[in-house]
């Protein structure tokens, strides 16, 4: 459930950042593609921590 939330909270953050930076299309879907992977991955680490802790 984490990874799928990281997930399209990456993409919205990156987004916007390159929005905010003035970032053209293709910018904005990098950043978003980016920054969706990135914080995927931190999910990915944060279920499987809390699945240990818990079980």
């Amino acid at each position: 459930m984490f990874i799928l939330a990281g997930l399209v909270l990456g993409a919205i953050f990156g987004a916007v950042r390159a929005r905010k930076r003035g970032g053209n299309a293709k910018d904005i879907w990098q950043y978003a593609a980016v920054h969706a992977m990135l914080f995927a991955i931190i999910g990915l680490f944060a279920t499987v921590i809390l699945n240990r802790m818990i079980g």
